[in-house]
Formats: structure tokens, sequence, C-alpha cells
């Protein structure tokens, strides 16, 4: 399995999106400019250029004609996936950290970061099909805990919107009322800051990375605990496998702590755990850095990963992975 390397990047990823297809790769990175590539050979096709600040976090909508950027420059930017220009800018008083378009392209979920006395918020928006009539206002705006909010995504049927981050709590929101319906509890849940989450290609369950280093698989509807991943090092990105029953995890320590340590010893891999058994399958080596993204095309046959080198490597599984026996 040879890694393609894409570099367009001239900062860390922070973030990896496949369009529905598999066909579209956008990656996000602290260099102000989100970027698409083929997802077959890794070819760079162009750039969303606009942002003043880090890009943390995007989506695309589901006939991949929308990307929605969310930025340290305090905005949240729809972009025109084909031509690169911008739709509309949503604005606000802090951070946008992360974004999701619900099912249906017809809502998305920002999240900002706290600033100054502004504690984190939840904004939900309204996105018009016709670029014309979009507004900012929020439908909803949900005033979150203490810390930053990490990742907040759509639960099932977009009745719920579901957030983890800085406070180690996984918490469940009604999407219409912002009430507060589930929190994971201490004992359970994660004992350290959540720096990821993503859910599984049906919705029905998700995965939550922390900096306690382990991943936990949780069910959407009831947050009930399902299992737990443990790695050796804090856990910066994970995925859910949509073809077999397979979790990557990737991380590393803090890029503060790169430069203090060996790099083998920094061991900068992207494991794979079997999602049931919790085992460890194998691991992909390459990044000369912590992982921070990671990514599995919709059709489960490659996987890339991007990481604080400002690398995005494109992996495209050999036969044999399809046959591992556990």
């Amino acid at each position: 399995m040879r890694p393609i390397l894409m570099k367009g990047h001239e900062r860390p990823l922070t973030f990896l999106k496949y369009n529905r297809d598999g066909d579209l790769l956008f990656s996000c990175a602290k260099d102000h400019t989100p970027t698409v590539w083929f997802a077959d050979n890794g070819e760079r096709l162009g750039t969303y250029k606009g942002h003043n600040g880090a890009v943390w976090c995007c989506d695309v909508s589901r006939d991949s004609m929308r990307l929605i950027t969310g930025s340290a420059d305090q905005t949240a930017k729809l972009w025109n996936v084909q031509t690169g220009a911008q739709i509309f800018t949503f604005n606000f008083d802090s951070p946008a950290r992360a974004v999701d378009f619900s099912v249906g392209d017809k809502l998305a979920v920002i999240t900002t970061d706290p600033f100054m006395e502004l504690t984190s918020a939840i904004h939900v928006k309204r996105i018009a099909r016709d670029p014309d009539e979009q507004t900012g206002e929020s439908v909803l705006t949900i005033k979150g805990p203490q810390g930053r909010i990490n990742r907040a995504v759509w639960g099932p049927l977009n009745k719920t919107i579901i957030s983890g981050g800085e406070d180690a709590v996984v918490r469940i929101w009604d999407s219409e009322t912002g009430k507060l319906l589930k929190e994971s509890d201490k004992e359970t849940g994660h004992s350290k800051t959540i720096s990821s989450l993503t859910k599984s290609a049906d919705g029905s369950h998700f995965l939550t990375g922390s900096l306690d280093k382990s991943a936990k698989l949780w069910d959407s509807r009831t947050l009930t605990l399902i299992k737990t991943y443990v790695t050796e090092r804090p856990v910066n990105a994970c995925a859910i496998s949509p073809l077999l029953d397979h979790v990557v995890i990737g991380g590393g320590q803090d890029a503060s702590h790169v430069t203090t340590t060996d790099r083998r010893a920094g061991k900068f891999e992207a494991k794979f755990f079997h999602k049931i058994l919790q085992e460890e399958i194998g691991g992909v080596k390459g990044h000369f850095g912590p992982i921070n993204a990671l990514a599995f095309n919709p059709d489960g046959r490659s996987f890339s990963s991007g990481g604080e080198d400002g690398y995005v490597r494109l992996h495209h599984f050999d036969s044999d992975y399809f046959n591992i026996k556990m």
C-alpha cells in the first residue's frame, strides 16, 4: 500500500472530508486556504481563497455543490465547490470551530469558541437553496459549556445535535428547543479534552477521540457507551470504516512536545482497531508529526490522513486488507 503524498498546505492539517460520491477530498489547514483534491490520484483541483485565519473544519453538501468552512477569523463561509466562489459569510464575535450540514442540507450547525467573556456557543443557520436569499440570522443559538466545543454534528433525523469538547463531556441537544437532553457521565466518559467526533455511515453510532489516549464508540440516540479503544498516545483524529468493522485512530503528542522527542519515539501512525473486538489490527506509519485529521472514503477502499507536517497522505488499501482474519 503506497501512499500518495499530497502537498498543498504550508501549515498543519486540521480536517479532512470526502464528498458523498467519494471522488473529491476536501482538506483544511492552519494556512487559511481550504483545498479540494481528486480522491483517486491525489491531484489538486483547486483552493478556496478568502479566509483570514486558520480553517478548523469543513463540510460538503450531499450534491457536492456547497462547501461550508469554519475559521479562526471569526467567520464561517459558504462556497461554490465548482467555481471556488464565496457564496456567503456568517460573521461571529469569536472564532468559528466546527461546521456540519444537516441531512437534506437545509440547515448547518456552527460552533464558536469562548472569547473574552463570551462562552462557547452552538449556532444553527438556515441554508437557502438560492444563494441570493441566504441570510446570516440563527434559527437557534445554544449557550455552550465551559471551554471550547471541538466538534458538533447532527444526530439522527436532525432531531438532535451531538457535541464534544474541552470539558470531556459528550452532550446531546434538542435541535429545535436547544434543551440539553443527555450528557455522558464521568465514569464511562472521557477524562480529557475530546478532540474529534465522527459519525458512522448510517448515523446510528459515533466515535469520539480524546487526549486521554482513548477513543469511544457511542449510540447516537441513547448515548450508551458501546466500545472503548485504548492507545498509548493522545488521540487527535478518528474515523469509522463504512465497509468493514474497523475504526482508525491517529494522534501523537501535542505539537509543542514534538521537537523534544526522537521521531521514532513519537510513533506517528494511524492505528486500525477492530470495531467490535476492540483489538488493534495494524498501523500505517508515515507522518513526521502528529496526525490531526483522518477520513475514510465512503466506499471504504481508501483512507487519508493529514498531519502536523502539512502533508495529506492518501492510502488505497491492498486486497489483503479486505481479507484480514481476526
